[in-house]
């Protein structure tokens, strides 16, 4: 589709160029990540979201249009939104499909719609990159404009944040997006010291049983290697891909293969600061027959994509979240979310959490039907994550106390 991209000048005590920009490499990384770098992610860092455009995984042709929006005084990059015009909802993680229907009923286009996200990484912590030294509800509303403007211009059904951060959501609400609660998964280091320390904190039962997870794997005679930032080598990049497509490949139709080789093998070097990998290998031998990618930045982990070259009992549990556990132990780390998937999580000691998308509709009728039954719906997910987390096995003392949980 063309997309109308006309340069803006808001003119309040200063004069703002608002420009929509469909190729990340055409802004200076050093000015993106001036804005991106102060985020407790690194999901929306410039090498990250450049590195989907520039592998060809996300680009108009895979049905994800960049459209991020960038906000500049005086020729200075003062806010930036990372934005993607989409024709479906694949690689988003919400399962919008119940509205898309709504607009079907109604006679109405659901597509194209505006998302603001990190591709394929149903991980949480959007929200506008902001210079400090800016007025950020005054800069929020003149982005917000910006781009009621752009859907306005351009026919969207409306623009909605995906796994926002959770103190933007309020700033954004009060502008008349409808808040939408989905369930995810965080492990929280509860103050532990060793390993040992966090199986402590399981029920007997559970404690043996991933005792004996982790000792199916030494059995086997496979050994899990951590390899951070420079010592990861370049020639685990392309292997990463290979496990990543392998795992994929056995989900046929419900895979969710939205990248490429080139994706993973551009991340090197510039972005290994960032990355975790969890290499599995049998005895004696130098090539990895397992992994697990991810990312890492400050006290934070985030699990992405895992895959082994045959199977091997136990492996997957010990790479995605026995071994990064131990490591996140070790190094200090005070959260961990590993991604989207199934309970399972709980029984490793993951809580179910709630996540937050924000929606706006152009059309009054599919606002106002959603504002009408989000209330329900989000109290049906509330109630869905407390039930989840009444089956974790953990002692008293280490169960999450929801008493207080909000919407």
């Amino acid at each position: 589709m063309t997309i109308a991209r006309a340069v803006r000048i808001f003119k309040t005590k200063v004069a703002y160029v608002i420009e929509w920009v469909e190729n990340l490499e055409t802004v200076p990384k050093n000015e993106w990540d001036t804005l991106a770098l102060a985020l407790d992610t690194p999901l929306f860092e410039w090498e990250w979201l450049r590195q989907f455009e520039a592998s060809g995984s996300m680009t108009p042709e895979t049905g994800w249009l960049p459209c991020h929006l960038t906000v500049r005084s005086d020729g200075r990059l003062v806010a930036a939104a990372p934005l993607y015009v989409k024709g479906h909802s694949q690689g988003e993680f919400v399962w919008d499909y119940m509205w898309a229907d709504v607009a079907n009923q109604l006679k109405t286009e659901y597509y194209p719609k505006l998302i603001g996200m990190s591709p394929a990484t149903p991980s949480v912590g959007y929200r506008f990159l902001i210079d400090p030294g800016e007025d950020e509800n005054a800069m929020t509303r003149i982005i917000l404009q910006a781009i009621d403007h752009f859907c306005e211009e351009n026919n969207l059904s409306g623009c909605s944040f995906l796994f926002v951060d959770d103190g933007w959501k309020q700033r954004i609400i009060s502008h008349g997006y409808v808040a939408w609660l989905h369930q995810s998964y965080e492990w929280q280091n509860q103050e532990f010291t060793s390993f040992d320390d966090y199986l402590e904190s399981f029920t007997k039962n559970q404690r043996r049983n991933i005792k004996r997870e982790r000792e199916n794997v030494r059995k086997q005679g496979i050994e899990i290697r951590a390899f951070t930032g420079k010592d990861i080598p370049q020639r685990f990049f392309p292997m990463v891909y290979d496990y990543y497509k392998k795992t994929n490949d056995q989900f046929g139709p419900w895979a969710a293969k939205f990248l490429n080789r080139s994706f993973f093998e551009g991340l090197y070097p510039d972005f290994t600061n960032r990355l975790l990998i969890m290499a599995a290998f049998e005895n004696g031998a130098s090539k990895p027959m397992g992994m697990s990618f991810l990312l890492n930045k400050g006290k934070s982990i985030i699990g992405r994509y895992w895959g082994a070259s045959y199977w091997a009992d136990s492996l997957h549990f010990d790479a995605c979240y026995y071994a990064p556990i131990e490591w996140a132990i070790q190094k200090g780390i005070q959260r961990f979310d590993p991604g989207a998937g199934s309970p399972h999580k709980l029984r490793r000691g993951f809580f179910a959490v709630a996540n937050h998308s924000l929606h706006k509709f152009r059309d009054p009728v599919m606002q106002n039907i959603m504002e009408t039954y989000i209330d329900e719906l989000n109290r049906g997910e509330t109630d869905r994550i407390r039930m989840m987390n009444r089956s974790l096995p953990l002692k008293e003392p280490y169960l999450p106390d929801f008493s207080n949980f909000k919407r």
